[in-house]
C-alpha cells in the first residue's frame, strides 16, 4: 500500500501519458546499440564490422548526452528534444539505408556517431523534469526518481529483449526501423507535453561548476556500475555457452532487469529515515555480495540465482546516485548533470565490455566476472569511505515553481 500510495504520488506530478511517452521514447536508447551490432554484422557478414559501428554508436552517446542535457538545461526541453528526436530519427534511418545498401564502413560510421550523439534523453530528461515538477518536497522528489528507475530498468529490458525478437522472425533491420519510429513519435510526443522544463536563463549565464567534488564521487559510483554490467554481459554470454546453453543468456540478462525493477519499487517504500547515503552503503554492499556469487556459478541453476541477487542492487544504486546528484548540483543544470551520470554508465560499460573479453579469451569463461568483483568492491570502498549525510547535504535552493499540467496528461 505505501508502495502504491508513493507511486500515486509521482503519477499525480504529470500524469499516466507521460509516463508512457517516457518509456516508449526512451526503448530506442538500449535498442540502438545492440540493434546497430547485429544490423550491420548481419548486411555485412563481419563481427567486426558490427562491432566497430557499435562501438563509435556508444562513444557518441557518452560525449553527446551530457551536451544534449545542458542544451535542454539552457533553451528548454522542448526545442531540444524535437530537434534531437528528428536528427536521431534520420541518423538510424541513414545507417539503416547505409547497411542494407552494403555502403562502406567509413560512411556508416558517422551515421553511427551522430545516432549517439543525438539521443533525445528521454530518461535523464524525466528524471530532471520530475525533480523541477516536485518543487522541492523531498518525498516527492524520491517517488518520481523511484518510478523513473524502474520505467528505465524496464526499457533496458525490453529493448533488447524487442531487437533480438524481430532479428530472430524478420531482420535486425526491422528492429532499427521500429526504434527509428518510437523516437520520431514518442520521444516526439514526450518534447511536446506541457511539463517540459523551459530554459533557464540561470544555466546560460551559470559560473558554477558542475562537477563539484560530490558530484565527481557520483560520476565515479556510476562508472564502476558501469563496468559491472559490461563484465557480467561477457561474463553470462561465455558462460550459458560454456554450460551448452547459449540461448538462455538473453533469459538472464532480462532477469538482472526483472528482478532490478522490482527493486526500484520497493526502493520507494523504504522510510525517509534510512538517508540516501546509507542507502548507498547498503546497495553497494549487496552489489559487492551478488557479484562474488558468480565466479562460482558453475551450473546454470547457480548462474540464475547469482544474477537475480545482482539484479536486486542494480535500481536502488542508480535511483540513489541520482538522488544524490540532485542534491549536488545547481537547480538550473540538473538535465545535464543526469545526462553525465547516464554517460559515465555508458562509456565504463564499454570498457568493461573490454576488459572482461579479454579476460574471457585469455582466461576462462569465470574470468570477466572477476571484473565485477573488482569494480564492486571499489565500489564499495568508495561508498564506505565518501557517503556521508554531511558530505551529500543539499547545497543548493530547488528550482522555482514551474506549472504542471496533470489536467492535460
Amino acid at each position: 500500500m505505501a508502495v502504491m500510495r508513493t507511486f500515486r504520488t509521482a503519477v499525480g506530478l504529470t500524469g499516466g501519458r507521460v509516463l508512457l511517452w517516457s518509456l516508449l521514447g526512451r526503448l530506442p536508447a538500449a535498442m540502438c546499440p545492440i540493434g546497430s551490432l547485429l544490423l550491420v554484422t548481419h548486411e555485412s557478414g563481419s563481427v567486426w564490422r558490427g562491432a566497430a559501428v557499435a562501438g563509435v554508436l556508444a562513444v557518441g552517446q557518452g560525449v553527446g548526452g551530457p551536451l544534449v542535457g545542458r542544451l535542454a538545461d539552457r533553451r528548454g526541453q522542448r526545442p531540444v528534444g524535437l530537434a534531437a528526436a528528428a536528427v536521431n530519427t534520420l541518423a538510424i534511418l541513414a545507417l539503416v539505408a547505409g547497411s542494407v545498401l552494403g555502403l562502406a564502413l567509413p560512411v556508416q560510421l558517422p551515421a553511427a556517431a551522430l545516432i549517439g550523439v543525438s539521443v533525445p534523453l528521454v530518461g535523464p530528461l524525466s528524471r530532471s523534469r520530475w525533480v523541477h515538477l516536485a518543487r522541492g518536497d523531498r518525498e516527492s522528489t524520491a517517488a518520481a526518481l523511484s518510478l523513473d528507475g524502474t520505467v528505465d530498468e524496464i526499457s533496458f529490458t525490453a529493448g533488447p529483449a524487442v531487437i533480438g525478437l524481430l532479428a530472430a522472425l524478420a531482420n535486425p533491420a526491422a528492429g532499427m526501423l521500429l526504434a527509428a519510429a518510437l523516437v520520431g513519435v514518442c520521444a516526439t510526443l514526450f518534447a511536446l507535453h506541457p511539463s517540459a522544463s523551459p530554459g533557464s536563463p540561470a544555466a546560460a549565464r551559470s559560473t558554477t561548476g558542475l562537477v563539484n567534488p560530490p558530484f565527481a564521487l557520483l560520476l565515479g559510483g556510476m562508472a564502476l556500475l558501469g563496468v559491472c554490467f559490461g563484465s557480467v554481459q561477457v561474463g553470462v554470454t561465455a558462460t550459458t555457452e560454456h554450460l551448452g546453453h547459449p540461448g538462455a543468456a538473453g533469459l538472464l540478462y532480462g532477469l538482472i532487469g526483472g528482478v532490478s525493477s522490482f527493486a526500484g519499487v520497493a526502493t520507494a517504500a523504504l522510510p525517509a529515515r534510512v538517508g540516501l547515503p546509507l542507502r548507498l552503503k547498503g546497495g553497494t554492499v549487496l552489489l559487492l555480495a551478488a557479484s562474488l556469487l558468480l565466479p562460482f556459478a558453475d551450473t546454470m541453476t547457480a548462474l540464475t540465482v547469482a544474477t537475480g541477487c545482482l539484479g536486486a542492487a542494480v535500481a536502488p544504486q542508480m535511483i540513489t546516485m541520482f538522488g544524490l546528484a540532485e542534491r549536488t548540483v545547481p537547480a538550473e543544470r540538473l538535465g545535464e548533470a543526469m545526462a553525465a551520470l547516464v554517460s559515465s554508465i555508458t562509456l565504463a560499460q564499454s570498457a568493461g565490455t573490454l576488459a572482461a573479453g579479454w579476460a574471457a579469451d585469455h582466461h576462462g569463461p569465470a574470468a570477466p566476472f572477476l571484473v565485477t568483483c573488482t569494480a564492486a568492491a571499489l565500489a564499495l570502498l568508495l561508498a564506505l569511505t565518501t557517503a556521508t549525510e554531511r558530505r551529500y547535504r543539499r547545497r543548493h535552493t530547488p528550482a522555482p515553481p514551474r506549472p504542471t499540467a496533470t489536467t492535460a496528461a
